[in-house]
C-alpha cells in the first residue's frame, strides 16, 4: 500500500452506475424483506430483484375498480358459459 493516495478527483457514491436504475431509500416491514429473502434463495436470485419483478408483475395487471355493471357482466358470462 501507498502511503499516500490522492482523492483530489474522487467522487462520492456508487463505483459503476447501473444504466436505467436508481438509487432510493424505502422502509419495508421486516417480514417483507425476509420473505422475499426466503424467495430470492430458493430461485437463486438477489431479493431486491426479487422485489422489482413482484412490482412489475404487481404493474402489469389490470387493476380496473371493480364496477357492479363489471361484475354483472363477469357473471352473466359464467352464468352462460
Amino acid at each position: 500500500m501507498r502511503k499516500e493516495y490522492d482523492f483530489s478527483k474522487g467522487k462520492r457514491g456508487a463505483v459503476i452506475k447501473s444504466p436505467g436504475k436508481t438509487r432510493i431509500t424505502i422502509m419495508l416491514d421486516n417480514d417483507v424483506i425476509e420473505a422475499f429473502r426466503e424467495r430470492a434463495e430458493k430461485l437463486g436470485i438477489g431479493y431486491q430483484t426479487a422485489i422489482n419483478e413482484a412490482l412489475r408483475q404487481h404493474l402489469k395487471q389490470d387493476h380496473e375498480p371493480l364496477t357492479v355493471e363489471k361484475l354483472r357482466e363477469v357473471l352473466r358470462e359464467e352464468l352462460h358459459a
